[in-house]
């Protein structure tokens, strides 16, 4: 059992510490939101995951604690992880504002512990970060080097919003960045009480950091060549893109040999789907500060340029599909199914829905959204004032001309039923192509050719 202090108690941080704790460490998790500390030391969960409430509630005041005071914290701690957010700038690169911070105090705790001391960048950081700036902000701060019993070593994290904690306790891999094996075993350690078959990885802390980004820029990079194949089917007589997915992924190098009946694909055929594009706090920011560090490096990124170029015009094509329906948007309803950036989460961080609401508004539409989990809006968006949140979804599409399917919802597979028993027949436009097209009256979707 070690004693960890967990630097941010986000999305990242919360997870980490609450399933740490499940495994028998004794956790701190610090933040400087007083109100975020105070619902986790009463046991309560401050965002939407699945199976993290009940972590917390178990673990909380037992194992779990948490505290605004920083340096209390990492005192008292053996391991810190620094797992604060690293936002984007305009320009694509990555704000270590938050980063450095959390660096620099954490290396001036220590200098009031003798003690040795391991430091864990869980923050997503572009290769090279820990090497160039974050270990010597640590060791600055703290007078010691890792001579002297102080290990920075890189740990990222590969959780799926909607599935995390899952993702955290059954991992496919653990990766480690540092200096040396006895550093990186010490990381290890801590994930004692998992399977022993999870592959460990240890590796130098840059291409550690590198196997973050790559990872997820494989995952955009997926789903962007699957919608480039839906905008061509789209404009097909009689092709339609599930169709062309669905073979694609019996591909022996996407499906088990030995199995070919579609009951064996592989995980990463979820992101060979044509859709409404990716969205979150990971995928747009991550393979933006790729392009961003190789434009610094003098190393163009054309592909991932390309794939963020894509991923762009979804919105456009959304609202293309849903004017294709009705012939003009001009004082049309439309109702958009979806605020969050995919199901199980309420987390609407470059979400899919917000360009296409100011595409449709801007079109003259009416627009009206519903979402099982999101309730509101972040402040200061002026440009969507006009949207109608409601909370039923029989209210939603009650008065609509069109409904855009935006979010993979599993509640909305029932609305073909939903609008046979309120007799309404409005335009479909499944953004996500997750309804049988046959048992609606007036559907189109992404991908789907029609005869022009």
């Amino acid at each position: 059992m070690s004693r960890v202090a967990i630097v941010g108690a986000g999305y990242v941080g919360l997870v980490t510490g609450a399933c740490l704790a499940e495994l028998g460490h004794e956790v701190t998790v610090v933040d400087i939101d007083a109100n975020r500390v105070e619902q986790i030391s009463r046991g309560k969960c401050p965002i939407h995951e699945p199976g993290l409430p009940e972590l917390i509630k178990r673990n909380a005041n037992h194992r779990l604690h948490a505290t605004t005071n920083l340096r209390e914290a990492v005192c008292a701690a053996d391991v810190t992880f620094i797992a604060v957010g690293t936002p984007s700038h305009i320009d694509g690169a990555i704000d270590l504002t938050a980063a450095k911070a959390s660096a620099a105090a954490v290396g001036a705790a220590i200098r009031a512990n003798p003690k040795d001391h391991v430091v864990v960048i869980k923050s997503t950081v572009v290769p090279g970060t820990t090497d160039r700036v974050l270990a010597p902000l640590v060791a600055d701060a703290s007078g010691k080097s890792a001579a002297e019993g102080i290990v920075v070593a890189v740990n990222p994290e590969f959780l799926t919003e909607g599935r995390a904690v899952r993702d955290f306790l059954e991992p496919d891999r653990i990766v480690v960045g540092a200096l040396d094996q006895p550093s990186a075993e010490r990381v290890l350690a801590l994930y004692g009480a998992l399977p022993p078959g999870v592959p460990r990885l240890h590796t130098t802390r840059t291409t550690a950091e590198m196997i973050k980004y790559a990872s997820n820029a494989l995952l955009a990079t997926a789903i962007s060549f699957a919608n480039e194949i839906a905008d061509l089917c789209a404009s097909l007589p009689d092709a339609d893109v599930v169709e062309v997915m669905n073979g694609v992924h019996l591909s022996g190098y996407l499906s088990r040999l030995e199995d070919r009946n579609g009951t064996a694909l592989a995980p990463l055929t979820s992101y060979l789907e044509a859709g409404c594009g990716f969205g979150g706090s990971c995928l747009p920011k991550d393979v933006s500060a790729l392009v961003a560090q190789g434009r610094e490096l003098g190393r163009p990124t054309p592909l991932l340029s390309a794939v963020l170029d894509v991923n762009a015009r979804r919105a456009d094509e959304l609202v293309r599909v849903v004017e294709e329906g009705l012939g003009s948007l001009e004082n049309a309803s439309v109702t958009v199914l979806g605020l969050a950036f995919k199901p199980d989460t309420d987390d609407v961080r470059e979400t899919p829905a917000l360009p296409v609401i100011r595409r449709l508004i801007g079109a003259g539409a009416r627009v009206t959204a519903h979402d099982p989990v999101v309730r509101a809006l972040p402040d200061g968006l002026g440009d969507v004032s006009d949207l109608k949140l409601v909370e039923s979804l029989e209210s939603a599409v009650a008065r609509a001309d069109a409904v855009l399917v935006v979010t993979r919802w599993p509640q909305y597979e029932e609305l073909p039923a939903l609008l046979v028993r309120i007799g309404r027949s409005p335009v479909i436009a499944d953004g996500r192509r997750m309804l049988d097209k046959s048992g609606v009256e007036r559907y189109n979707g992404i991908g789907l050719g029609r005869e022009r």
